[in-house]
């Protein structure tokens, strides 16, 4: 059992910029993120290949709700939080999910 903490951005005017920030700046920051075990992130589309409800999702795992929140509140997990403005000025949706991995 594992516990993903899911971020989903809405297409930027820039896609190209988002895409730049995002890699180059960001992830550097999420990565410094104690007890973040693994990551994923890139654009996403429509089952069909089309534009999808989210321009880009970034989905971490970690053991647990209180590593997660252990995560959030720590100072590389605050700069990470402070930084999305940065690069997404319309606010991303965020969910938890308490993962059955199979």
């Amino acid at each position: 059992m594992s516990v993903k903490l899911v971020v989903m951005y809405p297409k930027p005017a820039d896609p190209a910029k988002f895409d730049s920030y995002f890699r180059s700046t960001h992830m550097p920051l999420v990565e410094k993120m104690p007890g973040l075990k693994s990551f994923s992130f890139g654009p996403s589309t429509g089952p069909d290949g089309g534009e999808g409800a989210y321009f880009w999702i970034f989905v971490g795992t970690f053991d647990s709700k209180e590593a997660l929140g252990a995560a959030l509140s720590s100072p590389a997990g605050q700069d990470a939080v402070a930084d999305i403005p940065n690069y997404s000025p319309d606010a991303p949706t965020i969910a938890v999910i308490d993962a059955t991995d199979g």
